[in-house]
């Protein structure tokens, strides 16, 4: 048992907790009583009920009225989403100021029941949030489509840990009943999976808030015969770092790309519960490249994206919902800002720790406009993830949303370039951002480590965490920290005939192999159970596999043995196995479409070293 109730380890850690001498101890019997509208406190009294079977091996029974050890209800005064959490001598009195503030507080007491065996330690928790939405965005267009499974399971670990919003970025991943050539490859969701996984997350306290990217991100439909005449750019354009040979976004001067988007909307939206909509919008780098080139020229490129993106707002309110978009574009013309709807929300997004959250967000908040920040994991394009970017990216967007009065926090989990990173390298992130966003000031410079064992791996040894950390903070090593990826992705994601950056150099790569070694060591000694438990060793083993490759392959580049047979002999029989591996791990969690795609860029590799 725990000696105080400031020694247990929540996720996230509460605003307030006053702890008293002593101990309830935890009767082989008991009632946990609804004192109020039973039909919604039930399911949470039923939580309880469930972990008290099932972590103390006590069997408590439910009920409504007076008395009971727990005791569920709503308590005037309290903030909205707050809860307060009294553990007496006699028995556990769990109050709300609404239903969300008692979903909340039966999630902290959950989490106390998880670690304190036999009894409970005395005290208070008083607690609410800084932003009222705490979400989650989880890429499911590049490559993975998680499971229903999967996503079941994901959305339960984010509701304990008090997120309330969850939404799937979609490019071409719904089964649109018309546009099946899309689709048809990408074992999309259909209407029925959504209207589950609807029903699912509403249970639990989470709004699941439908994403379709409806102006730029449009390659998969734009590369097809069928709507190829709705690209801006349909051979070709110029981004930032370089050439396309292909299009991206749709052409705002063709009148079928706003006939498109209304009819995937129309579609897609009655099968969301939520009023709001993510309709993307971002990076359109190829406007003004092509079909709107003259009208770019005449109007201006902000003015063409503006008007066109209040055309897809109309459609957006024509189904009574609240537009979301990102706001990556119209924050290069600020003096367009204030041409907005006033009841649209603009998605702050940057992904570094240095990203400028407080200059945009003062823009926005200036303009009167509702905004989000939306930092991200940092576990794409890195392999382990990017552990010390990702926090300082995290705290970044608290503290500058917070200052700049943002209305949301939303988490961003990409898979660019093959989806490489498994589920639970994200992990860190999510519990790094669900506390952050729930109270930055109690959960800054946390150590994440007994977290993470505790409520994300369930690892009794407490080795999963720590080592989960570590690894990713190898890219660190390295010498060199390229824009939104790791160097040690890249040794791998690209060919042969490479240039590695001149920090890049040997002895670097040699001390990464040995970090990465080093943190790996105590993983044998980890305790997870269950089907996760060994899901989560061989995804973890799958990750070192990698992560040890790109060091190989870098050293041959560096040391110039890359075209010894002996040395391609050796990376090829490891490459072999990594692939094999991961072809059996995707489909541990997600559907087969886009596999491989992804399979497909190791693939490439291996060709390298034995064509």
């Amino acid at each position: 048992m725990s000696a105080s109730l400031k020694k247990t380890v929540l996720l996230p850690q509460p605003r307030r907790v006053s702890p008293r001498h002593g101990a309830l101890v935890l009767p082989a019997t008991g009632r946990i009583v609804c004192a109020g509208d039973v039909a919604q406190l039930l399911p949470l009294a039923q939580q309880v009920q469930g972990d008290l079977a099932q972590l103390q091996q006590v069997h408590w029974e439910l009920g409504a009225g007076e008395g009971g050890m727990v005791r569920l209800g709503l308590r005037r005064g309290l903030p909205a989403q707050g809860y307060r959490l009294d553990i007496g001598e006699k028995g556990i009195e769990l109050s709300g100021g609404d239903l969300a503030g008692v979903r909340y507080g039966v999630q902290t007491l959950r989490q106390l029941l998880r670690q304190c065996q036999g009894a409970l330690p005395l005290g208070r928790i008083e607690d609410h949030p800084d932003f009222a939405v705490r979400g989650v965005m989880l890429d499911v267009t590049r490559d993975k489509v998680p499971s229903l499974p999967t996503l079941y399971a994901l959305a339960d670990k984010l509701a304990e840990w008090k997120f309330n919003h969850l939404e799937l970025y979609t490019e071409h991943t719904f089964a649109y009943r018309n546009h099946r050539e899309v689709w048809a490859q990408s074992s999309p969701y259909t209407g029925g999976d959504i209207l589950q996984l609807d029903a699912h997350c509403r249970s639990r306290g989470i709004e699941l808030v439908p994403n379709q990217n409806s102006f730029g991100h449009l390659h998969r439909w734009l590369e097809l015969p069928r709507y190829r005449d709705l690209a801006e750019c349909p051979d070709g354009f110029d981004f930032p770092w370089g050439r396309s040979e292909g299009p991206f976004s749709l052409s705002p001067a063709h009148p079928g790309s706003l006939k498109l988007i209304g009819e995937l909307f129309d579609e897609l939206l009655p099968h969301f519960s939520s009023q709001k909509f993510n309709v993307g919008c971002d990076e359109t780098f190829d406007v003004g490249q092509g079909k709107s080139k003259a009208l770019c020229e005449k109007k201006g490129k902000g003015r063409v994206y503006l008007d066109f993106l209040k055309q897809i707002y109309r459609l957006v309110r024509r189904h009574g919902r609240t537009m979301h978009f990102w706001g990556d574009i119209i924050i290069e013309h600020p003096e367009l800002v204030k041409e907005l709807p006033r009841d649209v929300v603009v998605l702050e997004w940057g992904y570094e720790a240095h990203h400028p959250f407080a200059e945009h967000g003062a823009k926005f908040a200036e303009a009167g406009l509702p905004f989000y920040v939306c930092p991200g994991t940092s576990s794409w394009n890195s392999i382990a993830g990017r552990t010390r970017n990702c926090l300082g990216n995290l705290q970044s967007a608290a503290q500058n949303g917070l200052k700049n009065a943002a209305v949301g926090f939303l988490m961003t989990d990409w898979g660019d370039n093959g989806h490489w990173q498994y589920l639970p390298v994200s992990y860190l992130g999510f519990a790094a951002g669900a506390a952050l966003s729930w109270c930055r000031a109690s959960n800054e410079g946390a150590d994440w480590a007994p977290a993470l064992d505790l409520h994300a791996f369930g690892d009794r040894a407490g080795v999963m965490g720590r080592a989960a950390v570590a690894l990713g903070d190898a890219y660190l090593r390295t010498g060199h920290q390229p824009h939104n990826s790791s160097p040690l992705f890249h040794i791998i994601q690209r060919p042969l005939n490479q240039k590695l950056h001149r920090a890049v150099t040997e002895k670097r790569l040699v001390a990464t192999r040995e970090y990465i070694e080093a943190a790996a060591a105590p993983l044998s000694l980890a305790r997870m159970e269950g089907v996760e438990g060994a899901l989560v060793r061989d995804e973890y083993a799958n990750t070192l596999a990698l992560l040890r490759h790109a060091c190989e392959r870098g050293l041959a580049l560096r040391q110039g043995t890359v075209g010894r047979s002996g040395v391609k002999r050796r990376l090829a029989a490891e490459l072999r196995q990594i692939l094999g591996e991961h072809r059996r791990l995707w489909t541990s969690r997600n559907r087969e479409g886009g596999l491989q795609d992804s399979a497909g860029r190791l693939e490439r590799r291996l060709a390298e070293y034995t064509g």
